[in-house]
């Protein structure tokens, strides 16, 4: 399922991204679990004039899979080395390399010290790739790159950098390579950025959606703290946070609401993806906010804001819809602290 540019309703909100819906019939709405008031911020966002589909950036710089194999081997530093320059030598990662003989920063080594290079397969970050792109050109999951590679937080890639495939499965055609891979939302949030040169700072928000930054351009995260957290939508929750009756895992709740419901940014933040490249949550925003904090809205019909943009809190970001794999207008809603999934309701006012 692609995105289209179709005219919304032309008193409301000029023109935006919009999901095909469904259109199957809304079944009754259940009793309310918990009913937050409406929120009197209200309003629609600024008026959008010929936002494009949005491309994720993950697509806009194709890897190959050319990863160098890197024996298990010592090296002996010699005068003049820094640990840089043997990564580049040795084909290894400085960070790998670092790991594996106890290096804290600043990484000073010593003439005649002795170092272990751990082997395996390093594949060298080109300007612009995402971590996304380079686990779909393996076949290997990015969460497993994150922890073989000890990444953190904001998950930023650098161009000249080395990172370690795990795994010995070369998947060898594209269909076998896109059969190994599966986006997810943690995908997005630790591997959804592009990869900058080591002196380059991320781009900063913009304002406005009429401004679009470059799939190509890393997006610094917000420094602001979040405080409470607002409702996205006044509606009635239908499915919990947890494990539910079948064994399945909700990482959020699920909202029950009218179709093209205005969906609000609960708290202020920055835009990390705008799409519907999860199948299963059909249009999407997820927003990054301050102290490692994000949300994520699943189910939209129309997609009201731009990647890279900056959002206050209140402000609408979506109309809500059926799409994806929603059982009715509704929308999915999900708060993470950095790649935990938090229950949204514990953070949320109580009415």
């Amino acid at each position: 399922m692609r995105l289209r540019i179709t005219p919304a309703l032309p008193l409301v909100l000029g023109l935006a991204a919009c999901i095909p819906s469904s259109n199957r019939p809304a079944p009754p709405a259940p009793p309310p679990l918990d009913l937050p008031a409406p929120d009197d911020r209200g309003g629609t966002s600024e008026e959008v004039s010929q936002l494009p589909a949005p491309r994720p950036a993950w697509e806009a710089r194709p890897v190959a899979a050319d990863a160098q194999q890197v024996a298990d081997q010592t090296y002996i530093v010699r005068s003049g080395d820094s640990l840089r320059a043997i990564a580049e030598r040795v084909g290894a990662g400085s960070e790998a390399i670092a790991r594996a003989n106890d290096l804290a920063p600043p990484f000073t080594i010593r003439t005649g010290q002795r170092l272990r290079i751990p082997g395996g397969r390093y594949h060298l970050v080109r300007s612009g790739q995402t971590g996304i792109a380079i686990a779909r050109a393996y076949g290997v999951e990015w969460s497993r790159i994150v922890a073989t590679n000890d990444l953190a937080e904001p998950y930023i890639l650098r161009t000249g950098q080395r990172i370690l495939i795990p795994g010995d499965a070369r998947p060898r055609s594209a269909a076998e390579r896109a059969a190994a891979f599966r986006l997810e939302i943690d995908d997005i949030i630790t591997g959804g950025e592009p990869a900058i040169a080591a002196n380059q700072a991320p781009a900063k928000a913009v304002a406005t959606p009429r401004r679009v930054l470059p799939a190509t351009a890393a997006i610094s995260a917000p420094l602001s703290r979040p405080g409470r957290f607002l409702w996205p939508v006044d509606g009635t929750i239908v499915s919990r946070f947890g494990a539910g009756a079948s064994g399945e895992r909700n990482n959020g709740i699920k909202i029950a609401v009218p179709m093209e419901t205005a969906v609000k940014a609960a708290a202020d933040g920055t835009v990390a993806y705008v799409g519907d490249g999860i199948a299963a949550l059909g249009g999407l925003v997820i927003v990054r906010h301050g102290e490692n904090w994000t949300s994520v809205y699943g189910h939209a019909s129309k997609l009201l804001v731009q990647r890279g943009q900056a959002v206050k809190k209140g402000q609408t970001i979506a109309l809500s819809g059926d799409t994806g794999f929603a059982d009715r207008p509704e929308l999915h809603f999900e708060l993470r602290r950095g790649r935990t999934p938090i229950d949204p309701t514990a953070q949320l006012p109580r009415r």
